[in-house]
């Protein structure tokens, strides 16, 4: 008897755990017929999909469907081809997600039929014909966002200033490991001009760090009104997508059902 007692006690308390963390409650799921259940996540240069992992948590928690890509951060053209797979898996309406560089990635490859909604994540949101490199122009230079760029032309973040410039909201070893595990990108890629431009013809949120270092604000938040994206601000560095996944998840929830009407 007393083993048994011991067991479903056990069991009780490990169900409550399980509540007391889940990112989120039974009344945050989304209705059955909702029409927008499908999310793809897009990760953005010197990080990789893992970091999306608290946003995939809640997310899949409420029901969404939720896909990640791994990008390979070689090219633009790669980018969006990696971004066009994981599409081709949803089997229905999807919300678009990218995060700083790969806002320029889902605006070439939302044009999809698939897409219903974009979400800017601090990101980059070029217009047809225009180079990722051009949205730049006319704005102040980020001095805390220091990159090192190799021979073959693939870029860093400085470690020495990783925490500074990426991420400063997280912990230093959190910041270290980050730094250590970078993904470098091809700066070519930010030459390369757009063929397309889905925000001209989707709907599209921004969630944008107020302090972002990797961009000037009012570059930020000239884009999002260009593209005339819904904005949530956020007390956050330009890893926001990490240290703030319950902004960015519930945008994510907004804008889905917004696109279900």
């Amino acid at each position: 008897m007393k083993t048994t007692i011991n067991t479903a006690l056990a069991a009780t308390a490990a169900t409550l755990a399980i509540l007391a963390i889940s990112p989120a409650s039974a009344k945050d799921a989304i209705p059955q017929n909702q029409l927008v259940k499908n999310v793809v996540l897009v990760h953005g240069a010197f990080a990789d999909g893992t970091g999306w992992r608290a946003v995939y948590d809640r997310l899949t928690q409420q029901g969404y469907r939720v896909t990640i890509v791994q990008n390979p951060l070689t090219s633009l053209e790669d980018d969006v081809a990696a971004t066009k797979r994981a599409l081709a898996q949803q089997d229905g309406p999807t919300i678009l997600v990218g995060h700083s560089w790969d806002g320029t990635v889902i605006t070439e490859a939302g044009v999809d039929p698939k897409v219903v909604g974009l979400l800017y994540v601090s990101a980059l949101s070029p217009d047809a014909g225009e180079t990722t490199a051009k949205q730049y122009e006319g704005f102040a230079p980020a001095t805390e966002f220091v990159l090192n760029t190799g021979e073959d032309g693939f870029a860093y973040v400085a470690r020495d200033k990783f925490k500074a410039g990426f991420a400063h909201d997280v912990s230093d070893a959190d910041a270290t490991f980050m730094a250590n595990s970078q993904v470098p990108i091809n700066l070519a890629a930010f030459g390369t001009k757009l063929k397309n431009a889905a925000w001209r013809t989707k709907p599209s949120w921004a969630v944008i760090g107020k302090e972002d270092k990797a961009f000037d604000q009012a570059m930020l938040l000239r884009m999002a009104r260009r593209i005339n994206a819904r904005v949530t601000r956020v007390s956050a560095s330009h890893a926001l997508f990490l240290t703030q996944p319950e902004v960015v998840a519930d945008t994510i929830d907004t804008a889905a059902k917004a696109a279900s009407k």
